[in-house]
This record gives C-alpha cells, sequence and structure tokens, in this order.
C-alpha cells in the first residue's frame, strides 16, 4: 500500500508465482503519486533477479521517500539487502510493524526458508467421539456440506496436496479444488488454483487409471520403487515419479519435505489416513491442524484420528494450542497446532 498525503494512492498483492510482486502493482496504480509516499509492506522488497525484476529497483526508480516492513525477507538471497538497497539510495526504511501478522499471512514461505521444508497442515474430519471412519472403512460423510466447501478453500490456499498411497487405492481421490474463482473471492480474470497433488507411493502401486490423473494440474509420485515400466505408464498417464531412498517398506518423511521444498512448495495440506497422519505427528512435522468434529457418535469400533503406536503413556501426550474455535455449519471447526517437548 502506498500513501501520500495521508491518502492511499496505490494498493496491490502478488496474485501468482511469475506476475509482479505486491510493489509493483501498487505502484503502477500509483503512477505518478507514488513520489515522496510512504510504502507499507508485508515483506522486505525483494533485491535480486528471480521469475520478475527485483521490487527494490522499482522502489527506488519511483521515487518513494520511505518504506516500511513488516518484516525482513527469511530468504538469503535478501535476508535485509533489500532494505539496505533502499537506504543507500536515500530512502528511510523500517521493519517489524505487525510482523507477527504478516508472518501468520504467509508460514509456508517462512518455514520453507527457515527450516529447508514446508509448512505442514493436517485436515482431520471426525465424529464428535473421535473417529474418522467406521470399522469397514466407510466414511462418506462424516462432515457437512458446509465443512466440505470449507475444505475447498483450504485447499486453494495450499501449494499442495500430500496423501499417502492407502488413501489413494482406498478412496481413488481427486484432491483438487471445486470453487470458482468467484466462489474463492477472486479476481474475474483469475482461474482457481490448481495444488499440486502428491501421493507417497513406496512400492510404486498408484494405477494409470487413478483419477487425479484425469484432471489438470500436477501430480507427484514418490517412490523408492525403480521398476521402469510401471513408471513410464504413470508418466504417460500425466504423473511424474520422483525416486527416494528406500526406509524400509517406507519413505524416509524428512527426506519427502525437503524435496517437496526444493519443488518450492510452501504449505502443504494433508488429507491422509491415521498411518500418514501418525508418522508425521510422531516425527514433529505438522506445524497445524484443522479438525472438523461433527455432532454425531461413530462407536469405539470406527478408526481413530492418528496411529501412535509409541504413544503409551499419560507423559507422552502431544499438547495442543487451539487458536481457532468456529462453527460451520452444524460442525466445529479447530485449528490447532501442536506443541512438541
Amino acid at each position: 500500500m502506498l500513501v501520500k498525503d495521508d491518502q492511499v494512492v496505490g494498493e496491490g498483492w502478488h496474485r501468482r508465482a511469475g506476475e509482479p510482486h505486491a510493489e509493483r502493482n501498487a505502484l503502477a496504480q500509483a503512477g505518478e503519486r507514488a513520489r515522496g509516499a510512504t510504502a507499507y509492506i508485508t515483506l522486505e522488497p525483494c533485491c535480486h533477479q528471480g521469475r520478475t525484476p527485483p521490487c527494490s529497483d522499482a522502489l527506488i526508480e519511483a521515487g518513494v521517500s520511505r518504506v516500511v516492513a513488516a518484516m525482513r525477507d527469511p530468504n538469503p538471497l535478501v535476508a535485509g539487502k533489500g532494505l539496505a538497497q533502499l537506504e543507500a539510495a536515500g530512502i528511510a526504511t523500517e521493519y517489524g510493524l505487525m510482523q507477527a501478522q504478516a508472518e501468520a499471512l504467509n508460514p509456508g514461505f517462512t518455514k520453507r526458508m527457515a527450516e529447508g521444508r514446508p509448512y505442514i497442515r493436517c485436515k482431520l474430519a471426525m465424529s464428535l467421539d473421535g473417529r474418522t471412519a467406521m470399522a469397514s472403512g466407510e466414511s462418506q460423510w462424516i462432515t457437512s456440506e458446509a465443512a466440505r466447501l470449507d475444505v475447498q478453500r483450504l485447499r486453494a490456499r495450499s501449494s499442495a496436496i500430500l496423501t499417502g498411497i492407502g488413501t489413494l487405492l482406498a478412496d481413488d481421490p481427486s484432491m483438487n479444488v471445486r470453487l470458482s474463482a468467484e466462489e474463492l473471492g477472486l479476481e474475474a480474470d483469475l482461474q482457481p488454483p490448481t495444488p499440486v497433488r502428491v501421493v507417497l507411493d513406496p512400492a510404486l502401486k498408484t494405477p494409470p487409471t487413478a483419477k487425479m490423473l484425469k484432471l489438470p494440474g500436477p501430480t507427484l509420485l514418490l517412490s523408492s520403487d525403480d521398476e521402469p515400466l510401471h513408471a513410464a505408464a504413470l508418466d504417460a498417464a500425466g504423473a511424474q515419479v520422483i525416486s527416494l531412498a528406500a526406509n524400509g517398506c517406507n519413505l524416509n518423511l524428512d527426506e519427502v519435505l525437503t524435496v517437496l521444498a526444493e519443488q518450492e512448495l510452501n504449505e502443504v495440506l494433508l488429507e491422509s489416513g491415521a498411518t500418514l497422519a501418525g508418522a508425521l505427528l510422531e516425527k514433529q512435522l505438522i506445524d497445524e491442524l484443522v479438525i472438523y468434529m461433527a455432532p454425531h457418535i461413530m462407536g469405539d469400533s470406527a478408526r481413530g484420528l492418528f496411529h501412535l503406536p509409541l504413544l503409551k503413556q499419560m507423559s507422552q501426550r502431544i499438547g495442543l494450542q487451539i487458536s481457532d474455535l468456529r462453527k460451520v455449519g452444524p460442525d466445529l471447526r479447530i485449528t490447532a497446532h501442536p506443541v512438541y517437548s
């Protein structure tokens, strides 16, 4: 946002990768009114050539007099250099105003830059007694249509949707965004997002006829199997098979997240069964839980939220910090963050 003489003269946001960043969009709207203005931005302006030119150059060329950034850019290519370039050009700079709120807007980018892995948000649907499916595996539908629409918005904000081969074989999911741009509150010329679909498939059991392979957008299959004929068939069906080192019968989850970070995926929505969700929680790799709780009872023979066989004593409990609780249709949506020891 650009402000001059107590008036907003330009606003902008980064619409999608490869298009101009927020600063350049705001400057374009302001035109000559940007000269002498103060720029308020959530993230330190970039100062390197990526998919778009440096925003620091644009701010200098526009003649802004002051830049207030909520946070410094954790990207090592920037990391204070953008603000330093502005100061060298005679522009006053500040940062730290509403930093926590700015970080909350884009937790995946911060996590990837700081720790080399994406932010993992785990979505779960359960009954009031904490069950996710009947003993037979039947699970449609635990929650209401309102809750399922809310999940679509979670998908739309995600860089990728992650599941395991068990879920793919049992449900043949689409793992796509089913809401229109209008329903998502996007500008009319923007298409609904198409998050990358990621399947952990150690033995490469994904059939080439899987529903998700027929849908727009990329699908990544992470596998330790090197059977070339099946991999070639999956490639022909539209999947990208990425080979990882074997870790027994499973994949190394730390390596999985490193690979996803290398794909520049910031926020990953986990939609899986209890086994994969439990494994990620046990390794302290889940950053946020979004749990939709439906007002009914499914019984003690039904399946639980997480498979955590090593959790046997009260002292091993995983604490949760609830940050949001609201009603979505007849259901409750609980947003919580694990508190790891």
